[in-house]
């Protein structure tokens, strides 16, 4: 996959992860319940967006994943033409896989349910910080050869 595909793809997924983002922090504030993510007793994403641990010393997780997602999306823009960008992107993006699989252990073991927002942002920086990794390792062999 070339690398201008590769940073294309990333930043598709860094929009689709701001899209979810956003909408769990509608979600964090409605008074009302969302009837779509609302799928039973296991897939309750307002049980989840509105649970103790969907905030960060009063910052609600999905605004700290939107502006991760921005973050990684201007990153993406850029790390054509500045390869130290590529690095950052990488960085925060383990970060923000680190950070989404803590929420994921505490969607399974404290919750006991799932939100399906949560979910798919999940995945989208899982694949997000694998793709970042096959950019800096393939910009690291093109320098070394």
């Amino acid at each position: 996959m070339s690398k201008s595909w590769l940073l294309m793809l990333i930043s598709l997924l860094a929009v689709a992860g701001l899209i979810l983002s956003s909408l769990s922090l509608v979600n964090h504030y409605k008074k009302s319940a969302t009837e779509y993510c609302d799928l039973g007793e296991n897939f309750n994403c307002d049980l989840v967006n509105r649970s103790p641990w969907s905030e960060v010393a009063h910052v609600p997780v999905a605004a700290i994943g939107m502006a991760g997602y921005v973050f990684l999306f201007v990153m993406s823009r850029i790390a054509a033409s500045r390869p130290q960008a590529a690095l950052l992107m990488l960085i925060a993006a383990t970060a923000g896989l680190a950070f989404a699989l803590y929420l994921t252990y505490i969607e399974a073991y404290k919750l006991d349910a799932w939100c399906i927002l949560c979910l798919g942002s999940l995945a989208a920086i899982s694949l997000i910080a694998i793709l970042s990794a096959a950019r800096v390792v393939t910009a690291r062999r093109r320098a070394a050869a």
